[in-house]
C-alpha cells in the first residue's frame, strides 16, 4: 500500500546534502552578484538595454539568494504553527526569484535576438525605456501569479511544519501544475531556444566566422546552457512528484526515488544564481568587443535580415 511508504531515508540523507549544496552556492551567490550589481551601478559609464537586464536579473538572484539560510534551518527543524505567515513569505521570495530570473533571461534573449537578427526593427523597438519597462512587467507577472498561489501551499491551522516542504494537495492540484510547467518553464524554454538557435545562425551567416563571431557564439551556447541545466532537470521532477500527487505512480522504490531526485534537483536549481553571476561578464565582453560586429551584420545582411523578418 502506498500508505506503507517511508522516505525517511531520503529526508536523512537530504539534510547532509541541501547544507553541502546551498553553502557554497549562497556565499558564491551573494558574492558575485552583489559585485554585479554594484558594478552596474556605479561603475557603468552609459546604461544599455543589456546591462538594465542583467541589473534586474541579479536582482532576482538576490532574492533567490535571501531565503536560503531559512531554507538551510527549515531542513533540519520543525517551525511552530505562528511562523507560517513569514514561512509563506520565505516561499514567495524564493519562487519570485526563480520565475523572475527564468523571464528575465527570456527578455535577455529575445533583446539579443532582435538586435542582432532585426536590426532595423531593433532601433524603432529597443530602448532603455523600454527594457526598463519589460523589467517592470517581468516582477509585475510574476508577482501576480506567485502570491495568490503561494496561499494554497499550505493547509491553514497546522501544527508545527517543515517551512519549504510537504505542500499541500492544493499546491499540487492539476491547475497550478500545468500552469506552472507551461507558463513557467515550458513556453520560456522554447522562447530562449528559439531565440538562441535564430541568433547564432544570423551571427554564422553574417559574421563569416570571424573571431567575434565565433565568441558571440560560445557565449549564447553558455547562456543558454546555464538556463537549461538548473531548470530543466527540477521541472522534470516536479512533473514526476505531480503524477505521484495524483496517484498515478504508486510503487514505493519508485516514489522513493522521484521523491529524492525532486529535492535534489530544487537544491541544484539554485546554482543558476552562479551561472548567471558568470554570464553576466560574458555579456558585458560581448558588448563591448562585438558592436562592429552588430553593424557589419546590419549593414551586410539586409536581405538576409529582410528574409528572416519573413519566415
Amino acid at each position: 500500500m502506498t500508505s506503507n511508504c517511508s522516505f525517511e531515508s531520503v529526508d536523512y540523507l537530504m539534510k547532509s546534502l541541501e547544507l553541502v549544496i546551498y553553502i557554497p552556492i549562497f556565499i558564491s551567490g551573494l558574492i558575485l552578484n552583489t559585485t554585479a550589481l554594484f558594478v552596474f551601478c556605479f561603475f557603468l559609464q552609459k546604461w544599455t538595454e543589456s546591462s538594465i537586464y542583467m541589473t534586474n536579473l541579479a536582482l532576482t538572484d538576490l532574492l533567490l539568494l535571501f531565503p536560503l539560510p531559512f531554507k538551510m534551518h527549515a531542513t533540519n527543524n520543525l517551525w511552530p504553527a505562528h511562523l507560517q505567515p513569514l514561512c509563506s513569505v520565505l516561499e514567495s521570495f524564493y519562487f519570485i526569484g526563480i520565475y523572475g530570473s527564468i523571464y528575465t533571461i527570456v527578455c535577455i534573449a529575445a533583446d539579443r535576438w532582435l538586435a542582432i537578427c532585426h536590426p532595423f526593427k531593433a532601433k524603432l523597438l529597443r530602448s532603455l525605456r523600454a527594457s526598463l519597462a519589460t523589467c517592470v512587467g517581468v516582477w509585475v507577472l510574476v508577482l501576480m501569479a506567485v502570491i495568490p498561489t503561494i496561499n494554497r501551499f499550505r493547509e491553514s491551522g497546522q501544527t508545527d511544519f517543515h517551512c519549504f516542504h510537504h505542500f499541500s494537495q492544493k499546491g499540487w492540484s492539476p491547475p497550478v501544475i500545468i500552469c506552472l510547467q507551461v507558463f513557467g518553464f515550458l513556453g520560456p524554454a522554447l522562447v530562449v531556444v528559439y531565440c538562441s538557435a535564430r541568433t547564432i545562425w544570423a551571427l554564422q551567416q553574417s559574421g563569416k566566422h570571424s573571431p567575434q563571431s565565433r565568441a558571440c557564439v560560445k557565449i549564447i551556447y553558455s547562456s543558454l546552457a546555464a538556463f537549461l541545466i538548473p531548470f530543466t532537470p527540477s521541472h522534470l521532477a516536479i512533473f514526476l512528484q505531480f503524477l505521484v500527487r495524483q496517484e498515478m505512480i504508486q510503487d514505493c522504490s519508485t516514489k522513493s526515488s522521484i521523491s529524492l531526485f525532486i529535492q535534489l534537483t530544487m537544491c541544484l536549481s539554485n546554482i543558476t544564481c552562479c551561472l548567471d553571476a558568470a554570464c553576466y561578464y560574458f555579456i558585458a565582453h560581448e558588448v563591448r568587443s562585438t558592436k562592429n560586429t552588430f553593424r557589419l551584420a546590419a549593414m551586410s545582411q539586409r536581405r538576409t535580415t529582410f528574409s528572416i523578418s519573413e519566415v
